[in-house]
């Protein structure tokens, strides 16, 4: 029963130590941090983060594991049973009020919900200074992709216009109880200042690249045709910005994309 129940729920603990510190040291936890641990387990990575953080904010799920983060009573550590794909970020960090350090989002993503737990945070981006997930490597790479990449993808794109993306270091299954199928990485996000661009209406910037990379052995050209996007106008847009109608959508850096999208809205309007 406790195996279906951790196989249903996506969990696979961190048993290397040499892991959990190099995790630890990429976190980097100070006394004026408020870290949000997004499925603390058994607290492999929570009890050290405790130590060194202002505050630690647990989320886990699994009711059967919530002893385990309990019964050190850390006067730090609060302990949420909770599913984080419901959690509102908003909401739980207001209610510290005591708090006015930077906060930080870190976790061993389940694989079965790191695109919408991604996304979750990428709506709610303004309220954390740092991301540190360990997620599963060919996530993290598209994550960190640069154009002219086969990994480069919509998601590259939304999050590095928002963060300074770097992938740390490659995880082996063998690191994990019980261990995945696959490699995992860590990857570190640090919120910048600034956007790289700005955008009009973010959904429909998302919609707009969704339909770009529709097809990755298609053209640009003829992805964004597919969906709707007016001939002539994709034609004018092109010559606009010196554009090749043979291009992909993988080999355009980001100003581009911002620059097409720009040009199309203020045609439609």
């Amino acid at each position: 029963m406790k195996r279906d129940r951790v196989k249903r729920l996506g969990q696979h603990f961190l048993k290397n130590p040499g892991v959990l510190k190099k995790i630890l040291d990429n976190i980097s936890p100070k006394k004026d941090d408020l870290i949000i641990e997004i499925g603390a387990g058994k607290g492999a990575l929570t009890f050290s983060i405790a130590e060194r953080a202002g505050k630690v904010i647990a989320v886990e799920k699994d009711k059967s594991l919530i002893p385990f983060l309990m019964e050190k009573n850390i006067s730090n550590l609060k302990v949420l049973e909770q599913d984080i794909l419901k959690t509102d970020f908003r909401e739980l960090i207001k209610k510290e009020l005591d708090f006015k350090g930077r906060v930080k989002l870190v976790g061993n993503l389940p694989y079965s919900i790191s695109s919408p737990l991604l996304f979750k945070v990428y709506k709610d981006k303004e309220m954390f200074h740092e991301c540190i997930f360990l997620l599963q490597k060919e996530v993290a790479e598209r994550l960190c992709a640069g154009p002219g990449t086969k990994k480069f993808a919509p998601i590259s794109i939304i999050f590095q216009n928002h963060f300074m993306v770097r992938l740390c270091f490659v995880v082996n299954p063998a690191s994990f109880s019980p261990p995945p199928r696959v490699k995992s990485a860590l990857v570190f996000l640090k919120k910048r200042e600034h956007p790289l661009f700005y955008i009009r209406d973010e959904d429909m910037f998302r919609k707009f690249l969704r339909s770009a990379f529709l097809h990755r052995r298609k053209t640009l050209f003829n992805n964004l045709v597919m969906v709707g996007y007016c001939d002539f106008m994709l034609r004018k847009a092109f010559r606009n910005l010196e554009l090749q109608k043979y291009i992909r959508a993988e080999q355009l850096p980001i100003s581009t994309f911002v620059h097409l999208y720009d040009f199309l809205l203020e045609n439609m309007e």
